[in-house]
């Protein structure tokens, strides 16, 4: 086993939204397939990894963190001791991270916590496992570990975990709106059968196979916001707005004010804006904040899990 002499690690991890959303019929496993593209923005978790005898992990940041597990539950403890028992090693570490990245907000915080503490205990154990070898630990653990641990631009399939790098260029400019509703991820795929369900004669049968369609890929690789704007979809977004109406109404908030498009970031709460330029993304803030909603602003793509000093 490789030797380091650092005694701590610090590595930070994007959040991300998935900027197309396509989700399959419901498996005889009682999962979805799901066809995606993700883009990483500039909301970083930032975790700082420390030589201890045993596991812990400790929250911090700007953001309220009383809510998070710090048991063995927490995903960050899961990945720690995931390398470890993989890798051989038999010592511990103390995780200390903070958080930038909305909870429960479908932009994938808890995933990029993970994704830092794979590749901060592999650099601070020695471990050796590489980038490669954590791809393989990241699948175990969800499926937006891998895309926290890469970043970028990528088509996500199969569970999402299956990621192929999409051609991107440019800087895309988003606000986002948060929101407290805290909605659940299972909550809302059920609720997509049901909307299903519902509409039958209307939606008609859902396929087997998804896919990313080639107009939203085209919309990044030529780095053009009205045409990203054009193409944006999530199937998720219905179900999200029967759980939570009032989404509807910040949706037509913003694209009412200057929002090129306006689409629910994952299973939701947060809304993902795009904006046509910096200046507008700070315009949309600026109008929401003044109507009492927390919103921030950031720009993707951005790469995946980093080592900082």
């Amino acid at each position: 086993m490789l030797t380091t002499q650092r005694r701590s690690i610090t590595v930070r991890a994007p959040g991300k939204i998935n900027v197309f959303f396509r989700v399959g019929c419901l498996q005889k496993d009682g999962y979805h397939d799901v066809a995606s593209l993700y883009q990483a923005v500039s909301l970083f978790e930032e975790v700082t990894a420390t030589y201890a005898d045993d596991f812990s992990v400790s929250f911090g940041g700007p953001i309220d963190v009383q809510a998070l597990e710090v048991d063995d539950s927490n995903l960050a403890i899961r990945a720690a001791k995931l390398l470890a028992e993989r890798t051989g090693y038999t010592g511990g570490v103390k995780l200390a991270i903070i958080k930038r990245v909305p909870i429960a907000g479908g932009m994938g915080g808890g995933s990029a916590d993970a994704a830092a503490t794979l590749l901060a205990c592999d650099e601070l154990w020695g471990t050796g496992l590489g980038r490669a070898g954590l791809l393989e630990l990241a699948a175990e653990l969800g499926a937006d570990v891998p895309f926290a641990l890469e970043g970028g631009t990528a088509v996500g399939t199969g569970r999402g975990d299956q990621l192929s790098p999409a051609l991107a260029q440019g800087s895309f400019h988003w606000v986002l709106a948060l929101s407290d509703l805290g909605l659940s991820t299972p909550e809302v795929y059920r609720m997509l059968d049901t909307h299903r369900d519902d509409h039958l004669s209307t939606l008609g049968p859902q396929p087997e196979y998804v896919k990313v369609e080639t107009a939203v890929l085209q919309a990044v690789r030529i780095g053009d916001p009205e045409s990203l704007a054009d193409s944006m979809h999530n199937d998720l977004q219905a179900a999200a707005l029967r759980l939570a109406p009032e989404l509807t109404e910040l949706l037509e908030l913003g694209e009412s004010h200057g929002a090129l498009a306006g689409i629910v970031s994952g299973s939701g709460p947060t809304i993902a804006f795009l904006a046509h330029d910096a200046q507008s993304a700070a315009e949309l803030c600026g109008v929401l904040t003044r109507r009492g909603i927390r919103a921030l602003t950031a720009t993707g793509p951005v790469p995946g899990a980093r080592v900082i000093e």
